[in-house]
This record gives structure tokens, C-alpha cells and sequence, in this order.
């Protein structure tokens, strides 16, 4: 005989702590509170710190000027440049010395490795702007709301007007 079993497992045992929730909103526990500076999950540590390492941190050789005023848009080209030419450079000792790959891959993963580290460092100005761009998108609908609404008002107390000045003719 074949046993039978549920297709989903029982739902864990926090919900009764909620039983009384409709009744009494306060009776349920509190959320626990935020988790600040670091926590093991699945057996790795984390940190809480949105602080973007080091390439020398993480033990990689950076490519392009150190300090606060480099231009990115420079370096991303010449990355991009020297990537395009080390991959033409692996094409060409794969085809003539196939035994000597390895050190132009590792030279590519250097220029990625590096590309990918200046653009997560721009990830923040690309946030705010992008937060900057959605909330002027929000105030210039709103705006149009406004007149909108306005230009409503405005017909419907002509219409009104109208519809006195018909009775009062009548």
C-alpha cells in the first residue's frame, strides 16, 4: 500500500503568535531589531558596511590612477582598448603557440576584474541620479495633475455658469 503524504509541509509555528492580530494588533510581537556590522549567513560572514574594497584588498594589481580625481570615462575607454587588444593578442597564441595562453588570460582577467571595480565604484552616482531622474518625473506629473484638475474646475464653472444663465433665460 501506498502511503500517502502532504504535498506541502505545515506552515512553521509563528503563526500563532498573530492568532489574536484582528483583535488586538499590539498583541503581536515585535519585528527583531536591524542587524548592524556584521552576521554570518550559510556559513559566510558579511558586513552591513556598503564600502566597496580595494582592488590591493582584494589582492589585484589596479591598472588605473589611484585618488580621488580620476576620470572614469577616460579609463574605461583605455580598459576597453586594452581589453579588445589582449583578446586579439589570446586569439593570436592560440593559433601560433597554443602552450602559452594562460598568461594572456590571466592579463584579460586582470583588465575585467579592473573594468568591473571602476564601474561598481560609479554604482552610487548612477543610483542617485536615477533617484533624482524618477522624482522629477514624479513632480512634473504632479505638476500636470495640478493643471489638469485646474483646467477641469475652470470648465466645469463655465458650464455652471452656462447652465444658470440657461435657467435664469428660461
Amino acid at each position: 500500500m501506498a502511503s500517502t503524504t502532504a504535498s506541502y509541509p505545515p506552515p512553521p509555528p509563528y503563526y500563532r503568535l498573530y492568532k489574536d492580530y484582528l483583535q488586538n494588533p499590539k498583541s503581536a510581537p515585535d519585528p527583531p531589531p536591524p542587524i548592524n556590522g556584521t552576521y554570518q549567513l550559510y556559513g559566510a560572514t558579511y558586513t552591513t558596511d556598503d564600502v566597496l574594497p580595494s582592488l590591493e584588498d582584494q589582492g589585484v594589481r589596479q591598472l588605473y590612477p589611484k585618488g580621488p580625481n580620476v576620470d572614469y570615462k577616460k579609463e574605461l575607454r583605455f580598459l576597453n582598448r586594452e581589453l579588445q587588444l589582449h583578446i586579439l593578442e589570446l586569439a593570436d597564441v592560440l593559433v601560433e603557440r597554443p602552450s602559452q595562453y594562460a598568461r594572456r588570460v590571466e592579463d584579460i582577467s586582470l583588465i575585467f576584474k579592473n573594468l568591473h571595480h571602476i564601474l561598481n565604484s560609479l554604482r552610487p552616482h548612477q543610483a542617485r541620479a536615477t533617484l533624482i531622474h524618477i522624482l522629477e518625473l514624479q513632480l512634473q506629473r504632479r505638476k500636470q495633475a495640478v493643471e489638469d484638475i485646474k483646467r477641469r474646475r475652470e470648465e466645469a464653472q463655465r458650464l455652471l455658469k452656462e447652465s444658470l444663465g440657461t435657467l435664469d433665460g428660461h
